[in-house]
């Protein structure tokens, strides 16, 4: 059995000053861009690369606060793994249930036994922020929108969110439903590792049921997406009791960032302060390519699995955030596993980190994930597996 990969070691032009990603069991911080709060009418914000985790800017970006509609980040999250897995298509119909058709807010205007496809329901998310289409799909993939509420909590688990807790698929109002401003940018980098989803939340406007007598007109809840160069997502959100909210994302040269603000005032506020976030980002940093989506990161062993070792691409793209006009060297990146691995390996599931340095520091860790399923193998294939290996 082959050993894994000795770790890709890549030098390039580095950094002097990078500001450390914060864990969510840390208690809240105050604004760290240079001093200056960017968010000053939000009750909570955060700022943060994408593709690093690292925090730019944070205030009070622990608390526990409603997320109102920006729970359907999480709702999207499962759809798209749905789809990447291959348990349905975009072309697959989803039947409207009496249930799901009674959500009221934002909604496409379900009605009792009416079929959409994938496609269209998460138009209707990611653009009119539909609470109809959000339980519709939630009883697509789970059969009860209780049994989808334990599999996005599960999965806030898997993400480590230490400040998130769900109650429905949609946003509505509900005890036990909260969330923080750090745990949807966490939510928000997790659904952007689909790079598909931007096809959707960075659409401005749509139509739904185009060809019939009465076609729905989709105008996207995020005007960002229309007014700010770059915007391409990702949710706003209001209740009375939330106030106006919105996990934002823009992305310039390659670099993108995530801006989350809870507790506005109002839209005109909110997308202002976002706004500011982004400009402060663009100005002040830019990224540092690590990988290429498609770059190899490494081979890894698969004990008694029905495959012998598994590839490790990289689904998205790697970078950390640097000070513009800073200097730095010695970067390089390596490969650590989660131990030895045994199937069964489920897709998805965590195997290790990939660490970057700069010297004997660290600067950032990616989690890495099984790209595939590996069941065990059977007595005859490791038969085989062995005197392959004996008279190798």
């Amino acid at each position: 059995m082959k050993r894994v990969k000795s770790a890709i070691v890549l030098l390039l032009a580095a950094m002097v000053a990078i500001p450390a990603a914060v864990s969510a069991e840390e208690a809240p911080k105050p604004p760290s861009a240079g001093g200056a709060d960017l968010a000053p009418s939000a009750k909570s914000a955060i700022l943060m690369d994408a593709d690093s985790g690292t925090i730019i800017y944070e205030k009070n970006s622990h608390d526990k606060l409603p997320p109102a509609s920006i729970t359907k980040v999480m709702t999207m999250i499962l759809v798209m793994e749905a789809l990447d897995e291959g348990r349905i298509k975009l072309t697959d119909k989803v039947a409207t249930s009496e249930y799901a058709a009674s959500m009221g807010g934002s909604q496409i205007f379900l009605e009792p036994g009416e079929e959409m496809t994938v496609n269209d329901m998460l138009k209707g998310i990611a653009l009119a922020s539909g609470n109809d289409a959000s339980v519709a799909m939630a009883e697509k993939l789970a059969g009860t929108e209780q049994e989808f509420v334990r599999l996005m909590n599960e999965k806030a688990a898997q993400l480590g969110l230490k400040n998130t807790q769900f109650a429905n698929a949609n946003g509505l109002p509900a005890e036990n439903h909260y969330s923080s401003a750090h745990d949807i940018a966490v939510m928000s980098r997790e659904l952007l590792k689909h790079s598909e989803i931007t096809k959707y939340t960075g659409l401005y406007q749509d139509y739904l049921r185009k060809d019939s007598e009465k076609p729905f007109w989709l105008v996207n809840t995020n005007k960002l997406v229309r007014f700010y160069s770059g915007a391409d997502g990702l949710k706003t959100g209001y209740t009375n009791e939330a106030k106006f909210c919105l996990t934002a994302t823009a992305m310039r040269d390659q670099f993108r960032i995530i801006a989350v603000v809870m507790g506005e005032p109002n839209t005109k506020t909110r997308n202002a302060e976002v706004s500011q976030m982004f400009d402060y980002a663009f100005a002040q940093y830019s990224n540092l390519p690590i990988l290429k989506k498609g770059d190899e990161i490494g081979t890894v062993p698969i004990a008694k699995g029905s495959v012998a070792e598994l590839k490790l691409v990289a689904k998205h793209p790697y970078s950390i955030l640097i000070k513009k006009g800073s200097k730095a060297e010695d970067i390089r990146h390596e490969l650590r596993l989660d131990g030895n691995l045994s199937a069964p390996i489920k897709i998805g599931q965590p195997i290790g980190k990939l660490i970057v340095f700069q010297g004997d520091s660290v600067l950032t860790e990616f989690a890495v994930e099984a790209p595939q399923s590996v069941e065990k193998a059977g007595w005859w294939t490791l038969f085989k597996r062995t005197c392959t290996e004996l008279f190798t």
